[in-house]
């Protein structure tokens, strides 16, 4: 499986927000090299659960779509007209 990556404005924008995260919670200055270790640590650890989830979410969305669908065909059908018996 290929290894989640962000673009590069993606990248240092989570790498700014570790960073704030680091100062705000824990009162620590953590510099880019050291952000940019834990950014890759969750993308690797926990990239792929989170992937995983969102095909679990587009799975079940597409299957309601689907069945909706299937409700819209179905509501197509055409019958033929009875005929009473003489």
């Amino acid at each position: 499986m290929k290894a989640l990556s962000l673009p590069k404005e993606q990248r240092e924008q989570m790498i700014a927000q570790i960073q704030h995260f680091f100062e705000i919670e824990r009162g620590e200055s953590i510099g880019d090299l050291a952000a940019d270790s834990v950014l890759d640590f969750f993308l690797q650890s926990a990239g792929p659960l989170i992937y995983n989830q969102a095909l679990a979410d587009c799975r079940t969305t597409l299957n309601e779509r689907m069945a909706g669908l299937e409700e819209d065909i179905y509501a197509l059908e055409q019958h033929p007209p009875l005929r009473p018996r003489r």
